[in-house]
């Protein structure tokens, strides 16, 4: 059953702009178009009032919403109980991640993953790791590998795998001492579970920090302090992995910042697929590294 035009139909409910959902759902713009259009061709009424500037559900459009929500979870009912009785798993499974979670975390669970089941289809995106949770909220993604928030949403499971520490980290042989806090340019995330445990860091220590970049993505701020820029910080996990690592240097504060605890996100209700199940389950309630994720199912 193709049920791809009802998924991209309800992400354009959500976003109700044709270039982010198309982006977030892998497709071309024309693409998307072409599907809504075949929609409303088939139900004869028109889903959306669009012109150059908005886009907005119609009357139709919001009970035609309801409808494929709930044809949707009948069709995940009914394939998950087929999956049960059936003598191999078979299927797809969408996953999302950082580029770096994508080869320190998830190439062991894959190589996993594909041993046991061979018959499942994978479906990896990256992107910037703040954005995790909120695709398997939206149902863009079953599984994602991201930083735990201080506070779960509703309906959302996590599962841990690791803890890194946050590092604040300089070009190499720059010279710091505390007055340099109030004075040296930061180099921060723009947002997510980071940027709240620096901000507090600095609150709880008193200091206005001078906020020279603000970046989406831990990589380029590795980039951007190795390039002189100024102070930043980073999980420990990129900067091991950073090609750059040499080019900067760890500045021991105290205290420190909080670790990261990295793990798998997916929506509660969802692991009761099998499918879903048996990618969570890879995991053993005592991995604690992506060492001991790399072992072989005995």
């Amino acid at each position: 059953m193709d049920t791809r035009a009802l998924r991209l139909f309800l992400n354009l409910t959500e976003t109700l702009h044709f270039g982010r959902s198309s982006e977030a759902c892998h497709v071309s713009p024309s693409t998307l178009s072409r599907a809504i259009k075949q929609l409303e061709d088939d139900l004869g009424v028109a889903l959306f009032l669009r012109d150059n500037r908005s886009v907005q559900l119609t009357a139709e459009g919001t009970r035609f919403a309801q409808y494929a929500r709930d044809a949707l979870q009948q069709w995940e009912q009914v394939r998950n109980s087929l999956l049960e009785s059936a003598d191999e798993l078979h299927g797809e499974i969408s996953v999302y991640c950082s580029v770096t979670a994508s080869y320190s975390f998830l190439y062991s669970l894959l190589s996993r993953f594909r041993k046991l089941y061979p018959r499942v289809e994978i479906k990896l995106h990256t992107g910037d790791p703040e954005h995790a949770v909120a695709r398997v909220q939206s149902g863009r993604e079953e599984i994602s590998i991201a930083a735990r928030p201080g506070q779960l949403p509703s309906g959302i499971a996590f599962r841990p795998m690791d803890r890194t520490p946050l590092l604040f980290i300089a070009p190499v042989h720059m010279e710091f001492s505390e007055a340099d806090w109030r004075r040296r340019p930061m180099i921060l995330p723009e947002s997510g579970v980071s940027r709240e445990r620096i901000n507090q860091w600095f609150a709880n220590q008193q200091i206005q920090p001078d906020i020279y970049a603000q970046v989406t993505g831990n990589e380029a701020i590795v980039s951007m302090v190795s390039l002189g820029f100024g102070i930043g910080v980073v999980p420990q996990i990129v900067l091991d992995n950073s090609p750059l690592s040499d080019r900067v240097e760890v500045l021991a504060t105290e205290p420190a910042l909080e670790p990261y605890e990295i793990g798998l996100f997916a929506q509660e209700r969802k692991l009761r697929s099998p499918i879903i199940n048996a990618f969570w389950s890879l995991l053993d309630p005592d991995a604690s590294s992506p060492v001991a994720l790399g072992e072989e199912p005995s």
